[in-house]
């Protein structure tokens, strides 16, 4: 798979890039069918949210289900990746952010990229976040909200908030974030099962708790330039993989191989 020139002169405007159709409803389905013993495994990549003791995250996928390991490879992520970077891309990071229904807790306004530097000594904001929605993603059971354009602001300023949740995020004040929509908007990343999204590292983003009856899954794969890898090993390995081993794509029959 590549993306039209018309697809990469939307994602370089916008920060992202929705796709919707990305993968079919059994495909979708095969994945799905192997979080729930994954939810319950006892891993310490699956993060609890505080209040509800349901599953927030669920971390390095690839490394616990065969599944998951062939999903991070698959072309239709793995191909546009290196189509917009151009370069050999490690797995930076691989998870699934759950929504449960009623429960699911809000992300903070934060962008991938403060993280990265702060925490594990990125030096350049050149990771692409790539999700596949799980579940039909709609306004009401928590999207990702994006500031459009933003990306192309660099560092927005971040601080470590240890307190809001379970996980702890730099994530930027309000101040900066009710600026930053005046001037760009605001908008939501929705869609069907089965649809892709790729998003930039500097890109102003949170999601809105989820208060309806619908769980929201979606999956996300970090790639970055294997030039550009971490230089700080302070976090746990599923939260920055440490293998810098070039990432390559599989058949497109991946997942059911």
């Amino acid at each position: 798979m590549q993306l039209s020139a018309e697809q990469l002169d939307s994602l370089a405007t916008q920060g992202f890039l929705l796709l919707p159709g990305l993968f079919s409803g059994a495909e979708v389905d095969a994945l799905r069918e192997r979080l729930p013993a994954l939810l319950v495994d006892g891993h310490e990549g699956n993060i609890i949210e505080r209040a509800s003791g349901e599953v927030r995250t669920s971390m390095g996928l690839h490394l616990r289900d065969e599944r998951f390991a062939a999903l991070v490879r698959h072309p239709r992520l793995v191909n546009p990746a290196l189509q917009v970077r151009a370069e050999p891309l490690y797995i930076q990071q691989v998870k699934v952010n759950v929504k449960a229904a009623f429960s699911g807790e809000v992300w903070q306004w934060h962008y991938d990229f403060a993280t990265h530097h702060e925490e594990d000594g990125v030096a350049k904001p050149l990771a692409l976040n790539l999700h596949v929605f799980l579940d039909e993603v709609s306004e009401f059971n928590g999207p990702l909200w994006f500031v459009p354009g933003t990306h192309t602001v660099g560092a927005h300023g971040a601080h470590l908030d240890t307190t809001t949740t379970s996980y702890p995020l730099w994530v930027v004040d309000e101040p900066t974030v009710a600026t930053a929509v005046q001037e760009h908007g605001m908008v939501s990343a929705t869609g069907a099962r089965g649809t892709g999204l790729i998003f930039f590292d500097t890109l102003l983003h949170g999601s809105p708790p989820n208060m309806s009856p619908w769980d929201r899954s979606i999956f996300s794969l970090i790639l970055n330039p294997v030039s550009n890898a971490y230089t700080r090993s302070t976090r746990p390995d599923y939260k920055h993989h440490r293998d810098l081993t070039p990432v390559t794509a599989l058949d497109d029959d991946c997942l059911f191989a």
